[in-house]
């Protein structure tokens, strides 16, 4: 099948390439997946998107009528797809269910002990001969009560690590994980899992109902100085009442490898231009936010197996069969 690679880096045509061992014809293109760029597709059989593509329904039609028959997502996440207006125009989409808990689990905790102990202040501060620990008093992960909203494999794979730890551990979710509770998690309704943790991560997908789960209401029920870790997907997280968390210190840490908005900010190189995005800049100006750029999943383990399970899905779908990732 010809394919056609959206928001295509070179490291995903390294690891593609490698998955694919020439089986299809997949046609690198950098530029991201909207109303604007739907053309450069006509003509293929497949299109492979990424997170920050837009595939509303719009989008899905112009492809369609191009020849498009599949749509292979490189990613977890689908809350970018129109899956009704995908159904109707008869057009299969295929994610990447599972590809590397431990690497988003692993950066998330990197992002705990990050804050924890301000290494990205310590960092800054050394290279400019300021070797001064005023400000930079952390606390000892182990003595604390952790919230892990959403208990599946990443939300499980955060909690082993912090079992190390020995943390407390707090879980949250519509469906009681039983690896999550053999590690001694103790699932609590969400309310009481905001106030009774020091840290609350986030692991749930993005649905309606769990659009800006951390709002203004939320973020009251939470204690003063509570740490807040989203690795997840940028909307959980109202940016706004954020910020106003953070001004009145009831957010004391805020880690973030996600954004709202992060869709004409994050995988670009923008350092030569003004951001314009307000209300990110603001959230760069405080000392207890560290942001990462949608980095979480970015390991040799989960490209390799971000690669190999998308070009699985492609050559299921052309030898007429399920692959068991479609939507």
């Amino acid at each position: 099948m010809r394919v056609a690679v959206f928001s295509a880096k070179k490291y995903d045509q390294r690891f593609f390439d490698v998955a694919n061992g020439g089986r299809h014809e997949l046609v690198y293109l950098e530029p991201k997946l909207d109303q604007t760029t739907a053309a450069l597709a006509d003509g293929f059989d497949a299109v492979c998107a990424f997170v920050n593509d837009h595939l509303d329904r719009a989008v899905l039609e112009r492809i369609a009528a191009g020849g498009a028959r599949i749509v292979a997502l490189r990613s977890a996440g689908f809350n970018h797809v129109d899956l009704e207006a995908a159904a109707e125009l008869d057009l299969v989409v295929a994610r990447v269910p599972a590809y590397s808990p431990t690497s988003v689990a692993e950066h998330t905790v990197a992002l705990i002990l990050g804050l924890n102990r301000k290494i990205h202040r310590s960092h800054s501060r050394v290279r400019e001969g300021n070797f001064s620990l005023d400000g930079l008093l952390g606390f000892d992960l182990g003595k604390r009560t952790v919230g892990i909203v959403g208990t599946g494999g990443i939300g499980v794979e955060v909690a082993r690590i912090l079992v190390g730890f020995g943390c407390r551990l707090l879980g949250s979710d519509p469906t009681e994980n039983p690896a999550a509770i053999a590690l001694g998690v103790e699932y609590v309704p969400v309310e009481r899992l905001l106030a009774e943790s020091d840290i609350i991560t986030l692991h749930a997908p993005l649905t309606p109902a769990t659009h800006h789960l951390v709002d203004a209401a939320a973020i009251e029920l939470m204690k003063e100085g509570v740490m807040v870790i989203n690795t997840s997907r940028g909307a959980l997280v109202d940016t706004v009442a954020a910020i106003d968390g953070l001004k009145s210190g009831r957010i004391g840490y805020l880690g973030l490898d996600v954004y709202e908005e992060e869709g004409d900010l994050f995988f670009e190189d923008l350092s030569d231009v003004v951001i314009q995005d307000d209300v990110f800049s603001r959230l760069l100006t405080f000392p207890n936010v560290l942001v990462t750029g949608h980095q979480a999943f970015f390991t040799e383990e989960a490209l390799t197996a971000i690669a190999a399970t998308t070009i699985g899905n492609l050559s299921a779908f052309e030898e007429g069969r399920g692959s068991g990732n479609e939507l």
